[in-house]
């Protein structure tokens, strides 16, 4: 039996009408289940586990362990470079507990990456990525998994890393079934399906989407730029001042420069909102059609992305 939908904060890879839309999936899902002791096709109840482990994923990064082994660890660096301004004896005694203090950071630190890979290993979030990895083997494209759910790092920039810790297993493809082929739902067997609606459509990638995902990494970089163009601007009137050469002054014509490279940045700026408000619209519309028990296309990177954010 299949929970609600859950709002869009808490989608979900893959819905429980999508897994029943296979009934060989679905009993591969029930499988599963029975071994870890909850309904997959429960979307509530995977929505409440998937709330539950990414908590205690938080947990096991942010928790005191880790503030006592980043502040041993620091206190462990400084302490030799304190030592050299103090006496010989207060210096030894320095060196002599920067070393346990180092132990204890080393210790603290992998105790909490040994306690968070614990967590996302827990055997009810390993049944689900089992289960997202059944359904991808039975031709269900996952539009979106979550970058922590496979135990994914956040780069600087925001975006989840290749790398995964647990990643969604892979298994060999099986045939489609008659009657699942074509990207639309199948009512489950349970279910009378004179009652189920008109299959739900997956939306086209316009080229907005297309373009959005070209430049969705590029910009960011007019402002400092027009800022160093500025600075240059301001440094060679300074100077030309200073030291009486007029040819200093010629590099005052950096500053319209710079506005040009201010306003080229807000004009690419406005753009890139906009081809974002549509990529948004038609990530937003292939999570419906998911939910709706669509077959749906992977979403790239830079759609995952919105997501995310």
């Amino acid at each position: 039996m299949t929970g609600t939908t859950p709002t869009p904060a808490e989608q979900l890879p893959l819905e429980g009408t999508a897994l029943a839309s296979d009934p060989r999936l679905l009993t591969a899902v029930r499988a599963i289940g029975t071994r870890h002791g909850l309904d997959y096709t429960d979307d509530s109840a995977v929505t409440a586990l998937l709330t539950e482990r990414r908590g205690a994923l938080r947990s096991a990064e942010r928790g005191p362990l880790v503030w006592l082994g980043a502040l041993a660890l620091v206190i462990a660096l400084l302490l030799p470079f304190a030592a050299s301004a103090a006496s010989t004896q207060a210096a030894r005694a320095s060196l002599a507990a920067s070393g346990p203090l180092l132990v204890i950071a080393v210790a603290a630190l992998v105790r909490v990456r040994d306690r968070w890979k614990q967590e996302l290993r827990h055997p009810a979030l390993a049944g689900y990525r089992e289960v997202l990895g059944t359904a991808r083997a039975h031709g269900l494209a996952l539009a979106y998994a979550p970058g922590w759910l496979e135990g994914r790092r956040k780069d600087s920039a925001g975006s989840w890393s290749e790398k995964a810790v647990a990643p969604i297993p892979s298994y060999e493809s099986v045939e489609p079934q008659a009657g699942t082929a074509g990207g639309e739902a199948v009512p489950h067997p349970a279910e009378d399906p004179s009652a189920a609606g008109p299959a739900a459509q997956v939306p086209a990638k316009s080229q907005a989407v297309t373009a959005y995902e070209t430049v969705a990494d590029q910009g960011g970089w007019h402002d400092e730029t027009g800022c160093l163009l500025v600075l240059a601007a301001g440094g060679g009137a300074v100077w030309g001042a200073t030291s009486d050469t007029p040819a200093g002054y010629a590099a005052l014509v950096l500053v319209p420069v710079a506005i040009l490279v201010w306003l080229l940045g807000r004009r690419q700026g406005l753009e890139k909102e906009r081809l974002r408000a549509e990529a948004l619209s038609y990530v937003r519309a292939v999570r419906s059609a998911q939910a709706a028990g669509a077959r749906v296309p992977e979403l790239s990177p830079a759609l995952r992305k919105l997501l995310d954010d």
